[in-house]
């Protein structure tokens, strides 16, 4: 699948969304901030919404960006080998690097794989869903509710969904982290 199509199928399914729930463009647009005709771009697949403007339409639909990033294809199991996944799952910008889902179809569990980091903490991210991180390469500083924690290779973090969080680069160097958000609750 070409990156085109992996993004046509992303403003798909946030069209999709935004359908079921009788909203025009212009009112998701309002509740998450964002220009309509931005959002227009997103939903027909010529632009790439960063993570944090997909976090902000997913707050908007009552849904989360893992969820819209988890392209159809709920098959018992997913199987997502190193070598296809960058060409058949969405990425997104986020600050410092790209986010792109670890499975496919929409799951209870969804794991998430950062690649970078911003050097200086962004805004709060704050949504429903407990999350859980792990830190296969780098040391970032989390920001968990104003408690701060560094955590290094191989550290984990876990945080209750509706609890404010940000991280950054720690140190110098790469940065590459797994995250797995449990959506409980989500309306479809």
């Amino acid at each position: 699948m070409t990156e085109d199509q992996i993004l046509r199928q992303l403003g798909g399914a946030i069209r999709a969304r935004r359908r079921s729930l009788g909203l025009t463009l212009v009112d998701v647009a309002g509740r998450a901030g964002l220009s309509h005709p931005f959002l227009s771009q997103v939903e027909r697949g010529v632009a790439r919404p960063s993570m944090r403007s997909l976090t902000a339409v997913a707050a908007a639909l009552d849904t989360t960006a893992q969820a819209l990033l988890a392209l159809p294809g709920a098959e018992p199991v997913s199987v997502v080998p190193s070598r296809a996944a960058l060409a058949e799952l969405p990425t997104v910008d986020s600050p410092g690097g790209t986010v792109r889902s670890l499975v496919h179809g929409e799951r209870a569990m969804l794991p998430l794989e950062f690649t970078g980091a911003p050097d200086t903490f962004e805004e709060y991210y704050v949504h429903r869903g407990e999350e859980f991180l792990y830190v296969a390469e780098g040391t970032i500083d989390v920001d968990v509710d104003g408690a701060l924690s560094v955590l290094g290779e191989r550290d984990s973090l876990y945080y209750a969904g509706g609890i404010r969080h940000r991280w950054r680069r720690a140190a110098p160097g790469p940065v590459r982290v797994i995250l797995v958000q449990h959506n409980v609750g989500i309306r479809e």
